[in-house]
């Protein structure tokens, strides 16, 4: 009888644990206006939590906006080689998926995206070697525009990099944040609408504007290796620490605009080149802005007084049988259009 009853109360036990792991294993969509808002997604084995303070570990994570609702692991980092990065020197791929070069100029900003609710500036750095025809240049900062709020990040000018040091510095309304150091370190705004995590203990964060957008930073800085293959010639002064970049985007307009944003538009047509090494667009004149944080530029349209608000949209399953996902990847990464 007593053998009975701590057989019972072992499977019972067992039980509890199992119906824990299985809670543990799903994540709820919550993103508003997305195909898969309020559903239920079960996270693969491979990485079951959606945090970690391993910053090279893998987490769950779930597109909300795919036309199949499931999740996948995916770094915490930026993807360069994927849509929506800004990189290097810099190096963009588009919503189209498209590899494009946007110079800019050293010490001047210029509007990434730029959509009714949101605009993202960036700011430029870098030097010009004499004989050069152009400056090379990277992203030190951004500034973000959206819900009558602003924030900025930036990496701010070193002589030396050093891995042991935080190189990022952020603002929210004009007021230095403070994000303590070491992983999972986070920081809400007091709506909670705004929310400012570090992956790693320092220089890597992701930043998450409810319902509008995702951006996952990375600062490094110019390294030996790297001006010895590109001939930057980096002053002894200056390690350039600037941003590596990715962007997911929630609900953008189909007016947006900047240098990024305009890529995400189903009637764009990419003015860069396929086939050559380093496919340059121009439009500096169109989306310079005078600061970091200006909302102003010949094409910019954003407008302060507009709030970000999606609602839930059906989606027809004879639209979702007539998604064209090739015609855009270029072997870069997939893109579904109309």
């Amino acid at each position: 009888m007593e053998i009975t009853k701590i057989i019972i109360a072992v499977l019972l036990f067992m039980s509890c644990l199992s119906v824990q792991a299985n809670a543990y294993y799903y994540r709820q969509c919550s993103t508003k206006g997305t195909r898969c808002y309020g559903k239920y997604i079960r996270c693969p084995n491979e990485c079951p939590s959606s945090e970690s303070t391993d910053p090279k570990a893998k987490v769950c994570h779930i597109d909300c906006d795919k036309p199949i609702c499931r999740a996948v692991c995916r770094s915490r980092k930026p993807n360069c080689n994927a849509p929506g990065s800004g990189c290097y020197d810099p190096r963009f791929i588009g919503g189209d998926g498209r590899v494009f070069y946007f110079h800019g100029k050293s010490n001047e900003h210029f509007s990434l995206v730029s959509d009714s609710s949101l605009q993202i500036n960036a700011r430029f750095i870098g030097h010009r070697p004499a004989g050069r025809a152009r400056d090379y240049t990277w992203i030190q900062a951004l500034g973000i525009l959206f819900n009558s709020k602003s924030l900025s990040l930036e990496a701010p000018k070193k002589s030396q990099w050093n891995e042991d040091v935080d190189h990022l510095k952020f603002t929210y309304n004009g007021d230095h944040l403070v994000l303590p150091e070491g992983p999972l370190s986070s920081w809400h705004s007091p709506e909670k609408d705004v929310k400012v995590e570090r992956v790693a203990a320092r220089n890597s964060v992701i930043v998450t504007l409810e319902d509008v957008a995702e951006i996952l930073v990375n600062v490094v800085p110019v390294t030996k290796e790297d001006d010895a293959v590109h001939n930057y010639q980096v002053p002894e002064d200056d390690c350039f620490a600037h941003l590596e970049i990715q962007f997911r985007f929630f609900g953008l307009s189909p007016k947006v605009d900047g240098v990024l944003g305009r890529t995400y538009r189903e009637d764009f047509e990419n003015p860069a080149k396929v086939g050559v090494a380093m496919p340059v667009v121009g439009g500096e004149d169109k989306y310079r802005t005078t600061s970091l944080l200006s909302p102003n530029c010949a094409s910019c349209v954003f407008s302060p007084f507009t709030s970000h608000h999606t609602e839930p949209t059906q989606v027809a399953p004879e639209f979702m049988a007539t998604l064209d996902c090739s015609k855009f990847s270029y072997g870069l990464g997939i893109v579904c259009k109309k």
